[in-house]
């Protein structure tokens, strides 16, 4: 028998590596030098944030993705820390609420203005006290509204609701003692129900994060874990380290059986830290290591032997950290699956890097676009305190497809409200359907589609998307406002006028024709 090679087929297999020219990236940004092992980088579909180098206290700057370019040196920046800010992580249902940890011992959630940081921000909206040493680690919950988790050198995993009103919060709703020494990092399951976590006393830990009881404990002597992700809902987890013989490696574990992993796999001699990331969608697995130029992604499967190797993107030009936008903001037109947001210390710039898979159709690839996680919250802060474990809210990538609004105020308390103002801000369908009327038109399936469209419909006013307004914060934007709704009802109202006009043009229209109809039956 000739022996033939097995090959699997994959509709990831050719994805490569697109990075951004020169005036698309972001240059002149002083990136912090601390040599704490996160990423240093947080992207969401409206805005960038990156920790800077700066003399007392920490910072960090938040650019809008439209304003790429050369940086002004003295742009406005996030300043309240009076230690090194070691982390950030933006609010995955609130595209203008960020949270920030530093070597004060204090996390910190920020609002950021709609059109940006536009003066040195230095109050925070919530300020978290309640650990003794930094903070170099945290963590939004994943389904659940305003819960956020933090660690810090006090070896202490604390879980805070943000639901509440004082301004600054010193009592966390639980604190969970599981770890002995210094906590490397946390990855939630789909639903929030599961914390992984890795320690520096090499284990890997599994949690259920609202009692803090410890479900399973995985440890090996070959590999050495420093970062955990859970694999979306595979009931697997990957960890990546190094091993005895400090090879970089990573492994696979078993979700219900962590005393031996299914898998090790040996990368390569270098030194620097493995960052994995994970696209549940795609189920496709992306090691980055700091201070490489390359990135490996791999397909990842239920069945043997796991994880398969695609490719690799290779450059010359080291990664300090990566931030990784959310699905619901890549380019669905170019068939993009990923987006990196690369951190270049030695030229002071962040890159954009988009993993495209290629397809000679231009139209929409449903098949590398499947249902993904919106920016709506399954629950709230105190539903799931009380227990309760969801699945996030899926939202489809199809362009014409209705998107949430990016306030979280908003999908509570604003839902219907603007449901109602999308129905009655359009006079035009309105009186199209009064001129059905008027004529006798009987057909069914155009009420139909008129209803459908004035529910899709997003309004706009002066220009402004309303579902993107924030509500005033001064007199002087009070009046803007306030003007600008004067402006709108006026205009709206000269339209019903000219609805009106053309409604009496067609009812003269229709007299005339029937006259002239009885008078030829005569």
């Amino acid at each position: 028998m000739t022996w033939r090679p097995q090959y699997r087929s994959s509709k990831f297999r050719h994805v490569f590596g697109k990075a951004a020219p020169k005036e698309s990236c972001f240059d002149g940004v002083p990136i912090t030098r601390c040599v704490q092992d996160n990423n240093f980088c947080a992207v969401n579909p409206q805005f960038l944030a990156v920790i800077t180098e700066c003399a007392g206290g920490g910072a960090f700057l938040v650019l809008s993705l439209r304003n790429t370019g050369k940086v002004d040196p003295h742009h406005p920046r996030v300043s309240g820390h009076r230690g090194n800010v070691l982390d950030i992580k933006w609010n995955p249902f609130n595209d203008y609420c960020i949270a920030s940890c530093s070597e004060d011992a204090t996390v910190k959630v920020w609002e950021i203005p709609p059109r940006g940081v536009l003066k040195n921000l230095t109050v925070a909206w919530k300020e978290l006290q309640g650990h003794s040493r930094r903070v170099g680690l945290i963590e939004w919950h994943p389904t659940a509204n305003n819960i956020l988790f933090s660690t810090g050198y006090d070896y202490q995993v604390m879980i805070w609701n943000l639901d509440c009103p004082e301004q600054v919060i010193k009592n966390p709703v639980r604190t969970i003692s599981q770890h002995p020494d210094v906590v490397l990092s946390m990855s939630f399951s789909t639903d929030g129900g599961l914390l992984a976590t890795t320690c520096k006393d090499r284990k890997v830990r599994l949690l259920e994060p609202r009692s803090g009881n410890l479900l399973q404990e995985g440890s090996c002597k070959t590999h050495k874990t420093s970062k955990v992700l859970f694999l979306g809902n595979l009931k697997m987890l990957l960890t990546t380290g190094t091993s005895r013989c400090n090879n970089r490696q990573m492994a696979l574990w078993d979700q219900d059986d962590m005393s031996v992993p299914l898998l090790q796999e040996n990368l390569d001699g270098s030194s620097g830290l493995l960052f994995p990331f994970y696209d549940p969608d795609t189920h496709m697995l992306y090691i980055a290591g700091k201070g490489d130029g390359n990135i490996r992604y791999y397909e990842i499967s239920s069945e043997k032997p796991y994880i398969h190797f695609l490719t690799e993107y290779r450059s010359n030009l080291p990664q300090k950290g990566l931030g990784v936008m959310p699905k619901r903001g890549v380019d669905v037109s170019s068939c993009e699956v990923f987006r990196f947001y690369k951190l270049v210390t030695i030229k002071s710039l962040v890159q954009p890097l988009s993993m495209i898979v290629p397809r000679r159709s231009d139209s929409y690839q449903e098949d590398i676009y499947p249902m993904t996680a919106g920016n709506r919250p399954a629950l709230t802060a105190e539903e799931w305190l009380s227990g309760v474990d969801k699945g996030p809210v899926l939202i489809s990538l199809k362009p014409g497809s209705q998107i949430a609004e990016p306030y979280s105020e908003m999908s509570n308390g604003m839902g219907n409200s603007l449901d109602t103002q999308r129905s009655q801000s359009r006079p035009g369908s309105l009186q199209l359907a009064y001129i059905q009327n008027q004529l006798g038109t009987k057909d069914c399936n155009e009420g139909v589609n008129l209803a459908a469209d004035a529910k899709n419909w997003m309004p706009i006013s002066n220009g402004e998307d309303l579902t993107l307004c924030s509500p005033p914060k001064t007199e002087n934007e009070l009046r803007m406002k306030f003007l600008k709704q004067q402006d709108e009802i006026r205009r709206l109202r000269e339209l019903l006028n000219q609805r009106d006009v053309r409604v009496k043009q067609l009812e003269l229209e229709i007299k005339n024709i029937k006259n002239s109809q009885s008078q030829s039956s005569l």
